[in-house]
């Protein structure tokens, strides 16, 4: 009987050495509630998925710029022209940039009559179209396609046409920090730091300049390269 009681004793402890109390519990929760507050509090997550989002766009700028260089250095002309007599001019057609998405044509060409887009000719192409364009492969069509999926944050492209003249693939940006860059390059709000081929667009890419007060997001561009 003793051997028993023991037994059940000694089994009581070590279930009661083994757990918690509920109010240690709810201290050890109560302190880490406060540590992640804390630890928000200091870095910022949506600054910091904006500026994800921001480090994304320039990757992807990055890649379109290369691969149309690429089908230049191949072609010897660039991908929105059909050869190398024919003006680099790469704007909207009323001198602003041109929002790059599916309707992006090869000059002369339209999506009511079929030719493919210059994302698809940058890509694997389209064998149904009325020019029958062949892909030059310099893109994955899920690249393409993520870049102007309606979620994304719009690229857009410029070339002033002329000789020497460089493309630029721009974005705005969403996090302070890339909108601070974007300030520092432009230096003020007529976009005297930007290189001369970019300046015909200078109110697009550098209208928010703070001149001293708050920059206006929405109306700032990073341009690579």
């Amino acid at each position: 009987m003793k051997l028993s009681k023991r037994l059940h004793s000694l089994l009581t402890s070590a279930r009661s050495a083994a757990g918690f109390t509920m109010i240690e519990l709810l201290i050890v929760i109560s302190i880490l509630g406060i540590l992640a507050v804390a630890v928000l509090s200091a870095i910022n997550p949506v600054e910091q998925i904006n500026r994800g989002r921001d480090t994304g766009s320039r990757s992807d700028a990055e890649q379109l710029l290369s691969a149309m260089d690429r089908f230049n250095a191949f072609q010897g002309y660039y991908p929105w022209v059909t050869n190398p007599t024919d003006v680099d001019l790469l704007d909207d057609g009323a001198g602003g940039m041109l929002l790059i998405d599916d309707t992006w044509m090869v000059s002369g060409a339209s999506a009511t009559n079929g030719d493919c887009s210059v994302l698809l000719r940058l890509g694997d192409g389209d064998s149904a179209a009325a020019d029958a364009c062949t892909g030059s492969l310099e893109l994955k069509r899920s690249f393409t396609q993520r870049i102007t999926d309606a979620g994304y944050n719009p690229l857009y492209a410029y070339n002033e046409g002329g000789q020497g003249d460089s493309t630029y693939v721009c974005f705005t940006p969403q996090s302070g920090a890339f909108v601070q860059e974007a300030e520092t390059r432009c230096q003020d709000d007529a976009g005297a730091g930007l290189p001369g081929d970019l300046q015909a667009v200078a109110a697009q890419v550098c209208g928010g300049h703070s001149q001293g007060a708050a920059p206006d997001p929405t109306n700032m561009m990073i341009c690579l390269p």
